[in-house]
């Protein structure tokens, strides 16, 4: 179990934003939205998975260019997270693998201070059919799986990651919770399709079995002819209420957290001192 840092009142926001062809607006597009969250309080932000570049025609050349800190992305959200004075959760970015000839699809954590403190990969690969315009995704074609966990202390709760598809695997939520996260992150380019059906189920359904708060991060809208994401990104209590969510449109779902409501809960319904191996 991670021993906890001493905890500080904090503010969860979740950054919604609908990622183009165009990458410099892209990016203009999350450091504004970064800079609202920092205003209105937030220390702990979340960008939407391939906040950056939803082309997987690009991933490897962009990959490239990220095996390093001094990476144009890597190096731009340690800007913005010094500049705003937040704990950055960055969405994912494709960093390369040259002897695979493939990408990791890597969620970095950064610190106020802008310091890299450490990066996650996405663990489960999104090789589904789905009844929309796409209809086949296979990012193992593309992309290579991760197969740690990652749970990073902060002054606001310690912090556990998650990308998208990760999500409808329970067993990952009840490790992390078990390596002493209070907050989970989904950051997300959750289809259309899917997202109406499962998306606010399934995180209501994570926070509540972990009794955690929910910190999610999703794409919105039309990005190209195929592709469409659902949006409503939102940060949700421990006890599995919505707390703020934003349906659609760019902007960010955010809320004031209260560790101690953590603690509560998980102290008059001690589930984790309940399970039992069968």
């Amino acid at each position: 179990m991670m021993t906890n840092m001493k905890k500080k009142p904090a503010k969860l926001a979740a950054v919604q934003i609908t990622t183009g062809p165009d990458i410099e607006k892209n990016l203009a597009a999350i450091a504004e939205q970064i800079q609202i969250a920092a205003q209105q309080g937030a220390n702990i932000v979340a960008l939407p998975e391939v906040f950056a570049c939803y082309d997987s025609q690009q991933y490897l050349v962009l990959g490239e260019h990220e095996m390093t800190a001094q990476g144009r992305l890597r190096s731009q959200m340690s800007a913005w997270a010094k500049t705003n004075g937040v704990y950055l959760i960055g969405g994912t970015i494709p960093v390369l693998e040259p002897e695979e000839n493939k990408v990791y699809p890597r969620c970095y954590f950064y610190s106020d201070q802008g310091e890299e403190l450490g990066f996650y990969d996405k663990i489960h690969l999104f090789d589904v059919d789905i009844d929309d315009a796409q209809g086949r995704y296979r990012e193992s074609d593309m992309f290579l799986s991760g197969d740690e966990i990652k749970v990073f202390p902060t002054p606001y709760g310690n912090v556990g990651l998650t990308v998208c598809y990760d999500l409808r695997f329970p067993y990952l939520y009840d490790r992390l919770r078990k390596a002493g996260a209070d907050i989970i992150s989904v950051v997300a380019a959750f289809t259309a399709t899917t997202g109406k059906a499962h998306w606010q189920a399934l995180l209501q359904a994570r926070a509540i079995e972990q009794q955690c708060y929910i910190l999610a991060s999703n794409q919105w809208g039309q990005h190209d002819e195929k592709r469409q994401t659902f949006g409503h990104s939102m940060v949700i209590s421990p006890w599995g209420e919505v707390l703020d969510q934003l349906p659609t449109g760019q902007g960010i779902a955010s809320a004031e957290i209260d560790l101690a409501e953590v603690q509560r809960i998980r102290s008059i319904m001690p589930i984790a001192n309940h399970q039992r191996s069968l």
